[in-house]
C-alpha cells in the first residue's frame, strides 16, 4: 500500500478532466493537479519549449513526494513523454496511448478522426499509436485550436462554439469516420456541442477515461494503490491563480474546487 498522492499536471484547466475521471474510478486515491496557467497554451509552442515546460511541471510534482505522475496534455504526452521517462525514475504516462487503444477499440468501420491542438496533430502521435494498434485504421485528423480558449471563457454551450465546430468538423463529417477521437483534454467540455455537429452515429472518444482505467492497472501492478479506505484528497496548484481557474475549473471537476495554491513554476 502506498498513500503518496498520484501527480497530474497539463498546461491549464484541461487536465481536470483527467482529474474527474481519476476521482470516479481511483476515490480513495489522494491526487495533487498543478496547471501551468501562466503560460498556457502550449500547443502553439516549439518542441524544445515544451519539454523545457514539462521538466519543470514533473520536478514541481516531485517536491509533492508523488508516487506516479500523469501528463493530463495530449501536446506533452505527444512531445515529451518518452523524454522525461528517459530522465525521471518514477512512472510516468500520458494521454496518447489510452486514447488509441480506445478509438481502436470502438470503430466498427475502422475509418477514426482526429481533433487536438496545432502540435498535437502535427506530432502524428496518435497515427502513430492507431497504427500499432490496428495498421487498417485510416485516420482522418485536423487541428481544433480556438476550442480551448473556448472552454476556457466557458462559451462551451454557446452559438460561438456551435459555429466553431462546424468550421473545423466540415470536412471530418465527409469522410464517413464512426469514431471521433478528442485529442486535447478541453474537448470533453464541449462534447454536446462536437456531438450535434457529428450527428448519433459518430462514437465521441474521451481519453481521459481510458488514462485513469490505465492508472488503476499500473498501481495494481507496482502494489502501490492506495488501500486506507478513505475518500482520496485533492490539492490543487497552479502558475497564475486567476478567477478563471475556480470558477471554469469547477465545471470541468463537476464539483468546487477549494485550496488553490499559486507557486512560482521557475524555481523548479
Amino acid at each position: 500500500m502506498d498513500n503518496r498522492p498520484i501527480g497530474v499536471f497539463d498546461s491549464g484547466l484541461g487536465g481536470l478532466t483527467v482529474v474527474k475521471e481519476l476521482m470516479k474510478i481511483l476515490p480513495g486515491e489522494n491526487l495533487v493537479y498543478f496547471g501551468d496557467t501562466a503560460r498556457v497554451p502550449y500547443g502553439t509552442r516549439s518542441n524544445e519549449t515544451v519539454i523545457r515546460y514539462s521538466k519543470q511541471c514533473i520536478r514541481f510534482l516531485l517536491s509533492q513526494d508523488v508516487k506516479m505522475i500523469v501528463i493530463a496534455c495530449n501536446t506533452v504526452s505527444s512531445i515529451s513523454l518518452d523524454i522525461v521517462n528517459k530522465i525521471f525514475d518514477i512512472p510516468i504516462l500520458g494521454v496518447i496511448e489510452p486514447g488509441a487503444k480506445a478509438a481502436a477499440q470502438s470503430t466498427k468501420n475502422k475509418r477514426v478522426g482526429i481533433i487536438g491542438t496545432q502540435a498535437t496533430i502535427r506530432s502524428k502521435a496518435y497515427e502513430k499509436a492507431l497504427a500499432k494498434h490496428d495498421p487498417e485504421i485510416s485516420i482522418f485528423s485536423t487541428p481544433c485550436s480556438l476550442f480551448v480558449p473556448i472552454v476556457e471563457e466557458g462559451w462551451s454551450n454557446t452559438q460561438i462554439a456551435l459555429l466553431t465546430a462546424e468550421r473545423y468538423l466540415d470536412s471530418m463529417k465527409g469522410n464517413e469516420i464512426d469514431t471521433l477521437l478528442l485529442g486535447c483534454t478541453h474537448f470533453p467540455l464541449l462534447q454536446d456541442t462536437i456531438g450535434k455537429v457529428m450527428g448519433p452515429d459518430v462514437t465521441l472518444v474521451n481519453p481521459a477515461e481510458g488514462t485513469a482505467l490505465e492508472v488503476e492497472r499500473i498501481l495494481r501492478s507496482k502494489n502501490i494503490l492506495n488501500l486506507e479506505g478513505n475518500e482520496g484528497t485533492y490539492n490543487f496548484f497552479v502558475s497564475d491563480l486567476g478567477e478563471k481557474f475556480e470558477d471554469i475549473g469547477g465545471q470541468f471537476l463537476g464539483r468546487e474546487i477549494k485550496c488553490i495554491q499559486k507557486i512560482d513554476i521557475e524555481r523548479y
